[in-house]
């Protein structure tokens, strides 16, 4: 996926181009409106990849972005962000129609942190697998009962196990249905690598999955490692050179964090993460999980997961303990902050509570995000 803004034409074109030469097979362009949708006209004209666009929040750009791309990628959550009184299947169809139209396939990307939340009212909230099963499904049947059969499912989560364990279900029950697989988050290498192994061997040696994405914290410059990277574990599973590790997250701190693309209000995101990780190297014994997101989109729902979650805006970083607000600090204020934080919880932990420290004290508003 580029990590370009989409209407920087030249900055995304010079991207899709860098991936392509790496070895992507299917570059994935973000557009969240009319004016990212007419930078994706010129960028078609201007390469010859085979592009995939996220759709993100808006499922009406559909018309304006489908007759430049192959693939349409739709989030089954964010089907609610527009057009609130609108049944999700009216939308689909709509999308099934769009694609349809313009000789495009359609990917139903369900995501860990923005799953639909009419399934997720369905189901206990340590269960956090069933609900993105049964989102996946439903949209399924949807466009098999419409005739609309050019269709992948993707399944996403940042613990590596966990998207071993979903893709594995829903590839028991629709064993024909293409998946993408990939790990959302992973994070800063070479975490982010190992985590990415280690779902991709498990399942890809199962016989499961048929395209394949890595998502890696990195900056611009160096977002094709993420293709290399890829292209080096499935040339290892072939080669039988599969290997052993450890699960992260497993009795030690396991940071996640997304991966650098257009969504990214503010590139300063990416070292922030790299100083959360360098910061946080004292708490290493600690089974707890730090989040740093990129972006309003998945920032907000993700972080919420996190015994310690930061999602950052264009000046300002949000950041949240066990689901709740602690406040909003600048990008120079936060890492003390969150230290404080860290620190607390470990103690409250070893108190044998988990308080929720000073979360209201600091509260500030966020009308200049």
């Amino acid at each position: 996926m580029t990590a370009t803004r989409t209407q920087d034409i030249d900055a995304t074109v010079a991207q899709v181009q860098a991936l392509t030469s790496a070895g992507a097979d299917v570059v994935r362009i973000a557009a969240d409106s009319a004016q990212d949708a007419a930078a994706l006209a010129e960028i078609r004209r201007q390469c010859s990849a085979n592009l995939s666009v996220d759709l993100q929040e808006n499922y009406r750009l559909a018309e304006l972005v489908a007759p430049h791309v192959h693939k349409i990628r739709y989030n089954p959550g964010h089907l609610y962000h527009h057009e609130r009184n609108r049944p999700w299947q009216e939308k689909v169809r709509y999308l099934a129609a769009v694609a349809q139209e313009h000789d495009c396939a359609i990917r139903v990307g369900v995501n860990c942190g923005s799953v639909d939340p009419a399934q997720q009212g369905k189901y206990d909230p340590r269960d956090s697998l069933s609900p993105m099963l049964d989102s996946a499904w439903e949209h399924c049947e949807l466009l098999d009962s419409i005739g609309f059969a050019r269709y992948c499912v993707s399944l996403k989560d940042s613990d590596p196990m966990k998207v071993i364990e979903v893709n594995r279900r829903f590839a028991e029950r629709r064993p024909d249905v293409p998946l993408h697989l990939g790990v959302t988050e992973a994070g800063i290498p070479p975490e982010g690598i190992v985590k990415t192994r280690i779902a991709l061997e498990q399942l890809i040696s199962r016989g499961m999955g048929d395209t394949i994405r890595v998502s890696l914290t990195v900056p611009n410059w160096r977002k094709a490692e993420e293709i290399h990277v890829g292209r080096q574990i499935l040339a290892d599973i072939a080669a039988g050179r599969v290997r052993s590790v450890v699960p992260p997250g497993q009795g030690r701190l396991n940071i996640i964090s997304c991966p650098s693309c257009s969504r990214v209000e503010n590139e300063a995101f990416v070292e922030l993460a790299e100083r959360v990780k360098e910061m946080t190297r004292y708490a290493q014994g600690q089974a707890l999980t730090i989040a740093v997101m990129g972006c309003r989109v998945n920032g907000p729902g993700e972080s919420d997961d996190a015994d310690l979650g930061l999602w950052c805006g264009p000046h300002h970083v949000h950041l949240k303990r066990s689901g709740r607000r602690v406040g909003v600090f600048t990008y120079a204020e936060i890492l003390e902050r969150l230290r404080a934080e860290l620190d607390d919880l470990i103690a409250s932990r070893a108190a044998g509570s988990d308080a929720p420290g000073r979360t209201e004290r600091d509260q500030r508003t966020s009308e200049s995000l």
